[in-house]
């Protein structure tokens, strides 16, 4: 993590205390007083980070991207993630879509779940075909 902070409690209760705010008008005025422009480079950096975090920690736990499991996980979260894919149509109030880091998670944990883990699987590498 950016911050070097792995303490389960005070990460909840920086999220409590961001749920909090997010019940404040003037913080709320305060935020949409950004420019847009500005607050999109801020969340370009933002997920820039979180995806850059994700990337070390694959690497921290030497996690094989050479293996064609673990490239398909990755490369169609990232795919998701980057190419703004809307699943459902998501247009009205009543509609229901997935999209962006919502969408990211239940893509990477449905492929986790649903790719074979087998060690025929794992012998493959991402060159190979898999048939």
């Amino acid at each position: 993590m950016l911050t070097k902070n792995y303490n389960p409690k005070i990460m909840t209760w920086a999220a409590i205390f961001a749920i909090a705010l997010a019940f404040i008008g003037k913080f709320g005025a305060l935020l949409q007083s950004i420019p847009v422009p500005v607050m999109g480079g801020i969340l370009c950096l933002l997920f820039g980070s979180i995806a850059a975090v994700g990337m070390n920690t694959l690497i921290r736990h030497k996690i094989d991207l050479g293996e064609a499991r673990n490239l398909v996980i990755v490369s169609v979260t990232l795919v998701f993630g980057i190419g703004g894919v809307l699943v459902g149509t998501g247009t009205g109030p009543d509609d229901f879509g997935l999209k962006g880091i919502a969408l990211c998670a239940v893509v990477a944990i449905g492929l986790n779940l649903l790719l074979p883990g087998n060690d025929g699987w794992k012998q493959k590498k991402a060159d190979e075909p898999l048939l």
